[in-house]
């Protein structure tokens, strides 16, 4: 690949791929395949003649993707070899949301597609592991990863797990881990997780309302250089859980396990012995064929404002999404190392398993990307040799407060790719990649969520980068800006919307059996049509800016304005390091906007730096992004994966009680909260 040289102007790239590189990637190859056998644009996606040629020839890839979805996705089916052993009747039997209706009588098994390229180089490493404590990447080859598998799903099996119970797990970013969601995957049983770092009532918010069989368990993990003891959770875990039939140890700290316990080793010692069953690969390996629509796995929602949603995610569905996505978007394949900073409990590790599909070796880390050294995930990537690094947009913008020079002090030379989410990418942290990581290099910002275990937005690797924007809707998503009366809009910031199904979105939510709690989850503002609860401008280009979440817009004056533009703009002052942002109605008509900050260690909030505040989002943004107040917090609450937590302080700040604003199980630090209540009655007390 090849760079442009950086300008300032609007309408200049960052970055641009080499016109050859653009030509052999999977997803041009797919096109020209999809228009030969299925109808796809003629026209190739690369090499293009220039920038707006290539997103032309994009844009009308995508436009058959959306219009003609049967077709798109039964292409889909048919490049990635999808092996139905029972064929479908149709690829989209009804198109209503909610309720399409995807490959209706088919059978499949994910387990068996992720595991299908052992059978191509079965010594190569289908896992790379490392934690804080390791000297050199730990691998697992593709036959060994089989043959755990085979061998743990025979003892699920044993212990009478059958499709559609549910397996759980507390587990850190292990390669057990992937072992046990395949194996769970491979008899048919429904798959849950949380990180270890999620306390024991946050878990039974979760885990209480699926009613796992099986849970699978460790005593502890190690973060920050330190080692924390798990084991008094998983005791109350086994407590609060009557349902489970057994309980799994996975001895990291190296303790025993529980009396009553099965050990990991002895359940993934040995394949299984005796004859194959019927339907058995000549290894024993044994993979439930299901319908499409049958859970794969259940995620779930931050829970900040109550218990959280049990989003059910089909086995099919994931499987033909994170095809596309991996191997289409990501470019993903055979020879690549895909690491993505993640936890269990976050929909990004399970996205992280895709690369499995792809038959790229996926790289796990447990551990904190910031330790020893802000620079820690850094140099995992350098010392896995990862060719697709996935990080969150505040590790990005933390390295560059850091002052780190990856490029320059690592060996970066296989990353070709690198991928952001979590929140929104600033434009410092755009350049900052290309100046201090690599020039040449493809960086993926991308925008999807936990409902659908995917991306609604992302990356494409024939197109170019612009500063602050992510590349393109995504392959099969009908996405659209709309205004409040349904309308869509370009160049003007509005709702982002889907107006046609995608495979991944929910089934359902567990324990909502005439689906109203899930209608109002994404159906209610706009009948028929998914309402994601996120603002983004989509550009004339057809490029993507994300603003924030919708549901704690700011309101002045009738001009609604998105909270991560004035992060952006904040965070990026060197005594600031972090930011939050509320918008509040109040009694008479008033609109009151104040700005909370965390200080770096030694900055001092004074009028000085407050007059730096409002001058920098005055004169970046416009006079309506000036808050009202800069108030110094000592924290600020987050969801447990790490995001920003902005309606619960919204509606402490408007009165209500904690317990009533807010999950306190599903907050990182549930003390920061006090400051915001105590503030709410300071200021109704002022009123009286």
């Amino acid at each position: 690949m090849s760079t442009t040289p950086q300008d300032d102007t609007a309408t200049a790239p960052l970055w641009r791929p080499d016109p050859q590189r653009a030509a052999a990637t999977h997803i041009a190859a797919f096109q020209q395949w999809a228009a030969r056998h299925h109808g796809a644009p003629a026209t190739p996606l690369a090499p293009a003649v220039d920038d707006a040629d290539a997103a032309a020839r994009y844009a009308a890839l995508h436009a058959w993707s959306v219009e003609d979805p049967a077709r798109f996705w039964g292409a889909v089916t048919r490049w990635f070899d999808v092996r139905f052993s029972t064929p479908p009747e149709a690829v989209l039997a009804d198109d209503a949301m909610p309720g399409a209706r995807w490959f209706p009588g088919a059978r499949l098994n994910y387990a068996e597609h992720a595991l299908r390229h052992a059978d191509a180089d079965p010594d190569a490493p289908a896992l790379l592991h490392l934690d804080e404590t390791t000297a050199e990447p730990q691998p697992l080859s593709w036959a060994e990863l089989r043959r755990q598998v085979t061998a743990l799903a025979a003892e699920l099996r044993r212990l009478g797990v059958r499709p559609g119970d549910r397996v759980s797990a507390y587990l850190p970013n292990i390669p057990q881990a992937v072992v046990a969601l395949l194996a769970s995957a491979a008899v048919g049983a429904v798959w849950t997780s949380c990180a270890p770092d999620f306390g024991a009532r946050s878990v039974l918010d979760r885990f209480r309302q699926i009613d796992p069989a099986v849970l699978f368990a460790v005593d502890g993990y190690r973060y920050g250089g330190k080692e924390h003891d798990r084991t008094a959770a998983v005791a109350e875990l086994r407590r609060e859980l009557p349902g489970l039939r057994a309980v799994v140890h996975v001895p990291v700290l190296g303790t025993p396990a529980p009396e009553g316990a099965l050990h990991w080793d002895d359940l993934t010692a040995a394949a299984p012995g005796g004859a194959a069953p019927d339907g058995a690969a000549p290894d024993g390996a044994v993979f439930e064929q299901l319908p499409f629509d049958h859970p794969l796995w259940v995620l779930y929602s931050s829970g900040t404002t109550g218990l959280p949603k049990a989003i059910v995610q089909s086995q099919g569905g994931i499987l033909v999404e994170h095809l596309k996505q991996a191997g289409l978007h990501l470019d993903l394949g055979p020879g690549d190392r895909f690491l993505w900073y993640t936890s269990t409990g976050w929909m990004m590790w399970n996205f992280l398993v895709a690369g499995l599909l792809t038959g790229s070796t996926v790289v796990t880390y447990d551990g904190s990307p910031g330790h020893p050294g802000t620079g820690a995930l850094w140099e995992v990537a350098a010392r896995t040799g990862a060719t697709v690094l996935g990080t969150s947009a505040a590790y990005v913008v933390a390295s560059r407060k850091a002052g780190l020079h990856p490029g320059r002090d690592l060996d970066l030379s296989a990353v070709r790719c690198i991928g952001t989410t979590g929140s929104p990418l600033p434009p410092d942290g755009f350049r900052w990649i290309y100046d201090e990581v690599k020039s040449d290099v493809w960086l993926a910002s991308v925008s999807g969520g936990t409902d659908v275990c995917s991306c609604f937005v992302g990356g494409v690797p024939t197109l170019p980068v612009h500063v602050g924007e992510i590349q393109a809707p995504c392959l099969g998503a009908d996405v659209q800006a709309w205004d409040p009366a349904g309308s869509p809009v370009v160049d003007q910031v509005g709702e982002l919307v889907v107006t046609r199904p995608l495979p991944s979105m929910p089934t359902g939510f567990w324990n909502d059996p005439d689906g109203a709690r899930y209608r109002a989850s994404y159906f209610e503002t706009y009948p028929g049509v998914w309402r994601h609860g996120d603002w983004i401008t989509v550009t004339p280009r057809n490029t993507v800016v994300i603003h924030g979440r919708s549901d704690s817009t700011l309101n002045r004056q009738g001009v609604r304005m998105g909270s991560a533009d004035i992060y952006e703009v904040v965070d990026r002052l060197p005594e600031i390091r972090e930011s939050l942002v509320i918008g509040l109605e109040e009694p008479g008509g008033g609109y009151w906007m104040p700005l909370f900050v965390v200080l770096e260690e030694g900055a001092v909030l004074d009028d000085a730096l407050r007059g730096r505040i409002r001058t920098a989002l005055r004169e970046q943004l416009s006079p309506r992004h000036v808050p009202d107040e800069v108030v110094a917090v000592p924290a600020l609450p987050h969801t447990l994966t790490g995001k920003r937590i902005e309606v619960p302080v919204k509606r402490l700040l408007a009165g209500a009680a904690l317990d009533q604003a807010v999950n306190p199980g599903s907050v990182d630090n549930p003390d920061s909260l006090r400051f915001f209540e105590r503030l709410a009655r300071e200021r109704a007390a002022d009123r009286s």
